[in-house]
């Protein structure tokens, strides 16, 4: 066994030979698979609709993806799966390859399994190989069945899902001896989900079971060469399905599949090239550069088709995407795609007000053309109002009107905020209405900034009048922290800051002390909230110190503590550089490297919580450049501790930024002075105006901290 891995590493490696620089070589697709990562494992290409992998027998939390590295067992290889996320849907079109016609779970050790970006492989412990690849509409198997049987079977389960996932009704039809085609349609986390499939195998094949026409056996004669399964892929149609298949895998060339989502992978893990001897966090930057890029996931045919939030089937000048993990990723993940992936700004714009005209509001967590409404808030807002503002190319007044048509809606909260100024405990019955009022209070100041660069000086005091709401009716001085209010304006009692119960409290995925701070938009009011900067940062240290029982029914989301701030969950992402809104980054600076050097390993458990669609591992890649955007749109990118020697940013249209880090060691965490472009730079922070300019970005570091970014001019 050791000596096939071995062949297959190398065949694998030999395809990136050809390529000017394999990053995919870096990458390692277990980080995060056990732990509560709750990564996808398989093979996929980027932001492609399909992720080709197993799923395992068990079901449960940590089996969201389908896959957790405590399992062994795989009941089928799916064509969809999510990745990071808290709750498990898709695994559809489910294949498994077996030696028995009811063969339905099969054994595997994960010393049997080899991946890389864009290809998966194990030995079952049938005997058979499996090996997957896919590119952005589809998939690709191969199954070598062992030499001594005569026949193979292939199991097509349209019944089989993952958590969440129930199918509700399928079709399934052979065309041809050798094709396969049908729909099945779903409920779950996505409520009306269809998934339309062409199956076109190497070998002819033939029925010999049929389990209410949900699973079918298909039997094939073992000729001694692999079967092969091209599998295309649509939300619009079978016919939709056979032309992206037709366009993405026109021949029978496995290996030549393979080297293509190589090389996509490698040209968009190259975007940022980084310098550094500590290989240990090489892997763990790259890792995470692919774990951003599983998702959005493209949604649209390649004839330009998709199917819409109304159900209905439109066709776009642009691509379509979908899964999208907003409450998560307006925080670090979609800033990191406007320098990153420049070139997909305009498209994803388009697909946030296509969603808009088509359900009536922008996106909150969007998955298969179905609005979930999950988690709190209107993060949706901050994403697109971050792509216009900082100057993609997007109708702004289309944005405004997009951004302003959601903040004005009367669900989830929004219309008791409208009523009162808040949202009161007794007149929610979904609760957790601290965390919607804080989250829809940075989202109205993100509204407030377009209305402002619009000249709409009316909606521009609306909606930053709201924006004010954490101070006006949240924030309770007495205690210093944000508090639930009832209808009579008085707050609920009794009141513990540590205490929470999952979805059950005033706020989400935590607690008073993780959402004291939840206030982005507006640090500097805040700190003025809490009595000037003294008094802030006497009750900010401690938030790094502190502990306390937040009790048996708390959120497990709620990891990666130090005090109480929580890595684990996204709440707490920005706190920690919210030092440079007060002119103390060297107290921000150790925190920032224990994180990056404690709460993300190069092994199976090296997520400190869910991965979340990219978000936590989107926190890694700009901390790890020194720079996180805090405020929710617009571009000011706070400084933190690089920690690479140098990283070549590719920020589009033939530009680089190069981002060097003098004196660069473990002990040299402080920034002592900082450099654009041979110039001395004073500001504690840069905008993304600058970045998107490229050149040279230079930072001296020292173990000493240093009165930069101390100054009031300098501070964001």
């Amino acid at each position: 066994m050791k000596k096939t891995l071995l062949l297959m590493a190398v065949a694998i490696c030999s395809i990136g030979s050809s390529i000017a620089q394999n990053y995919t070589q870096y990458v390692d697709p277990f980080i995060g698979t056990g732990g509560h990562g709750h990564v996808f494992l398989g093979a996929n290409v980027p932001f492609g609709f399909v992720q080709a992998g197993p799923t395992q027998k068990k079901q449960g939390w940590d089996w969201c993806s389908g896959y957790h590295y405590s399992d062994s067992t795989v009941i089928g290889f799916g064509q969809m799966h999510l990745s990071g996320t808290g709750i498990g849907d898709l695994g559809d079109i489910s294949l498994l390859p077996a030696t028995a016609q009811d063969e339905r779970e099969i054994k595997f050790s994960h010393r049997a399994e080899y991946v890389t970006p864009g290809y998966y492989s194990v030995m079952l412990a049938n005997g058979v190989r499996v090996e997957l690849t896919a590119t952005k509409r589809a998939a690709y198997h191969r199954y070598s069945f062992p030499a001594d049987i005569q026949k193979g079977y292939v199991v097509l389960n349209l019944w089989q899902g993952i958590g969440w996932d129930e199918m509700t009704s399928c079709k399934m039809k052979q065309e041809t001896d050798n094709v396969i085609s049908g729909v099945r349609n779903s409920k779950g986390w996505a409520k009306d989900q269809n998934v339309y499939f062409v199956a076109e195998f190497s070998q002819p094949i033939q029925q010999v079971k049929n389990e209410k026409d949900t699973i079918w056996v298909f039997e094939t004669a073992n000729k001694g060469v692999p079967v092969e399964v091209k599998v295309g892929l649509s939300a619009v149609s079978v016919e939709n399905a056979r032309e992206n298949l037709k366009a993405e895998i026109p021949s029978w060339n496995f290996t030549s599949v393979v080297a293509n989502a190589q090389n996509e992978w490698n040209k968009e893990l190259g975007k940022v090239a980084i310098s550094t001897n500590d290989e240990r966090a090489r892997k763990i930057f790259y890792t995470a550069m692919y774990h951003t890029m599983i998702a959005p996931s493209v949604f649209s045919d390649v004839n330009g088709e998709y199917r819409g939030a109304d159900a209905k089937t439109h066709k776009g000048n642009f691509t379509n995407y979908t899964t999208f993990s907003l409450w998560d990723t307006y925080r670090a993940a979609f800033p990191l795609m406007t320098i990153i992936h420049p070139e997909m700004q305009k498209d994803m714009a388009q697909t946030f007000l296509h969603i808009c005209n088509e359900q009536g509001k922008l996106p909150v967590w969007h998955l298969m053309g179905n609005e979930t409404d999950c988690m709190v808030g209107n993060p949706g807002i901050p994403v697109l109002c971050d792509i216009a503002l900082k100057g993609f190319d997007v109708d702004m007044n289309k944005v405004f009107e997009a951004a302003k048509k959601s903040a004005l809606c009367d669900d989830r909260g929004l219309d008791n905020l409208k009523k009162y100024g808040y949202d009161p405990v007794d007149k929610d019955k979904d609760r957790e209405t601290v965390a919607k009022g804080l989250e829809y209070a940075l989202a109205d100041w993100c509204v407030a900034q377009v209305a402002k660069k619009l000249g709409k000086t009316a909606d521009y005091k609306y909606f930053y009048d709201r924006s004010q709401s954490y101070r006006k009716y949240y924030f309770d001085k007495n205690t210093g922290f944000m508090r639930g209010r009832l209808s009579d304006g008085t707050f609920r009692e009794p009141f513990d800051p540590f205490s929470t119960v999952h979805r059950q409290d005033d706020y989400t995925e935590g607690n008073a002390w993780q959402y004291a701070w939840l206030v982005p938009h507006d640090v500097h009011g805040l700190v003025k909230a809490f009595g000037g900067e003294k008094k802030f940062v006497e009750k900010f240290d401690s938030l790094f110190v502190v502990t306390g029982e937040m009790g048996k029914d708390a959120s497990p989301d709620i990891t990666g503590l130090i005090g109480q701030y929580a890595h684990g969950n996204e709440p707490s992402h920005h706190i920690i550089y919210m030092y440079n809104y007060i002119g103390q980054p060297y107290k921000a600076a150790p925190l920032l490297r224990k994180v990056m050097k404690e709460m993300y390993h190069d092994n199976f458990e090296g997520l400190i919580g869910n991965e979340d669609v990219g978000q936590m591992s989107a926190w890694y890649i700009l901390s790890s450049l020194g720079l996180y955007q805090v405020e929710p749109a617009g571009g000011k990118f706070i400084f933190g501790s690089p920690i690479f020697d140098e990283a070549k940013v590719n920020v589009g249209n033939g530009k680089t930024l190069s981002i060097i880090t003098k004196n660069n060691s473990d002990e040299n965490k402080f920034i002592q002075s900082v450099r654009l472009n041979g110039k001395p730079y004073t500001r504690s922070y840069i905008m993304f105006s600058d970045i998107k300019k490229g050149g040279t970005l230079e930072f001296t570091m020292g173990n000493q901290p240093s009165k930069f970014g101390t100054s009031v001019k300098a501070r964001p």
